[in-house]
């Protein structure tokens, strides 16, 4: 009797956990049936981080496009190098000789891929260098771009997403994200509108057609003839209110050289003003100049809160030449470490495609059970997770689940996720404190919907289910 009342109580937390999954299953199965999107399809995996044990799956191996979801394959593939936290870094390099206040040799600016070097950065490397013991500069201003291979775009991008701002020239060399941002603020009426354009810089040109409260004028809108790399700057439309919109310029690495040769020379003498690109090639004559560096934290803050395809493809590539070792990379060393993590959650990285690193290619292909995989493996390792959890989205508070499950919801700052969206795909994955403070990783990922408000509908509904799941 005895005996078999030992085997009853150690029988018991496992019926009861069997009997908790079989409820979720069919409270979820009939959540997922009655909210699908008409023609839409779904895969959802949610795995138990308390237990070890998956709690639920529905077509949860279906290959899916991850859209910005793709972004935590990225960032946990990038935390887990073991450099992966050294800071982005930008250095200018002098080479030649400095003589009766002149230099008599060659300034480098040698880019580290550092997605969040801003205007005041690029000030801060100018002052730094106008500060060395000489006033003229008898040599010339190089981009040391060597770092990444000349292709300025993803495989699989959409060429008509051209001048987006979320849709970058990249480059180990950028500014301001090579982007322009334009206020237009309304003047008197029928006259053009005031513009402030930031960052200062003659390497495009602002063409104002808008109008002050003239209706005739039309939408605002902000372009420039990107089919031919233009960077002529259009400004139009009717101007009531103050209006502020961003572009990309065409290419980041020029946008960066023109601007910095230009400030420089506002502060030193250069005998041969114009720049040029190529790869320093240090030997006794070398001596650093000024160095730049941003904080992993910061990177992985923009990438993740606000979705930033830039700093996505900036941690792209820097894990690549992490992982490789390698001086000169292109996206191939980047998706041969995703390959390698993959094989070590001891799955099979030919049964998934890597294209880019933040989403946009239409080449990605993973499943939802993938990304609950590398979630797991974040969160059981002091390295990684608490830097991703801090950066991720909280529901009803910040980032892109600022709108989405607010106050009054079960799953109101509970949910800390990335999302991913674009036409066709909707995608929600990270992790959920239930309320009874388990933790849950999951991924949701809709596919072939046109209506994204009705899949994130569906997504915020499951994690609602879930936070009140026990």
């Amino acid at each position: 009797m005895k005996k078999a009342i030992l085997i009853w109580l150690l029988a018991f937390p496992l019926l009861v956990i069997a009997q908790e999954r079989d409820a979720i299953d069919f409270r979820l199965d009939s959540l997922i049936q009655a909210k699908m999107p008409k023609g839409g399809q779904v895969g959802v995996s949610v795995f138990d981080l308390e237990n070890g044990q998956q709690l639920y799956s529905y077509q949860g191996d279906r290959l899916c496009r991850p859209a910005s979801t793709q972004k935590l394959v990225t960032a946990i593939t990038a935390l887990n190098q073991s450099r992966g936290l050294e800071p982005f870094r930008t250095e200018v390099w002098y080479k030649g000789e400095i003589a009766n206040d002149t230099l008599r040799g060659d300034i480098y600016i040698i880019g580290g891929m550092d997605p969040e070097l801003m205007e005041t950065a690029v000030d801060t490397l100018i002052d730094l260098t106008a500060a060395l013991p000489f006033h003229v500069l008898d040599g010339q201003v190089y981009g040391d771009v060597s770092m990444k291979d000349s292709l300025y775009w993803g495989k699989g991008w959409l060429w008509d997403d051209n001048p987006e701002s979320f849709q970058p020239y990249l480059s180990p060399l950028m500014m301001n994200k090579g982007v322009v941002k334009v206020t237009a603020i309304p003047s008197e009426p029928g006259m053009p509108a005031s513009l402030e354009v930031k960052p200062n810089s003659s390497y495009f040109n602002i063409i104002n057609e808008t109008k002050t409260k003239a209706a005739s004028a039309g939408k605002f809108s902000l372009t420039r003839d990107w089919m031919n790399n233009s960077n002529d700057i259009i400004v139009n439309g009717n101007i009531t209110a103050r209006r502020v919109d961003e572009i990309n310029v065409y290419s980041s690495q020029d946008f960066f050289m023109h601007t910095f040769l230009e400030r420089l020379g506002n502060r030193i003498t250069i005998l041969n003003p114009w720049y040029s690109f190529a790869e320093l090639q240090k030997n006794d004559s070398c001596q650093l100049v000024a160095v730049y560096e941003t904080q992993v934290s910061k990177v992985l803050q923009q990438m993740l809160k606000e979705s930033d395809n830039l700093n996505a493809e900036a941690m792209f590539v820097r894990l690549g030449a992490q992982s490789s070792g390698k001086k000169h990379v292109s996206a191939d060393e980047s998706i041969q470490a995703v390959q390698a993590l993959v094989r070590k959650l001891g799955l099979n990285p030919d049964d998934f495609r890597i294209a880019d690193g933040c989403g946009l290619s239409m080449y990605d292909y993973i499943s939802p059970d993938l990304l609950v995989a590398f979630l797991c493996y974040a969160y059981d390792d002091n390295r990684i997770f608490p830097h991703l959890f801090r950066a991720l989205p909280v529901s009803g508070v910040d980032g892109t689940l600022k709108n989405r499950m607010r106050k009054g919801s079960p799953a109101f700052q509970r949910v800390h996720a990335k999302t991913g969206s674009y036409t066709g795909i909707s995608t929600l994955a990270g992790y959920l404190e239930t309320n009874s403070k388990r933790y849950l990783a999951f991924a949701i990922m809709n596919q072939n919907q046109l209506k994204a408000s009705e899949a994130r509908a569906l997504q915020d509904a499951i994690c609602e289910l879930l936070a009140v799941s026990g």
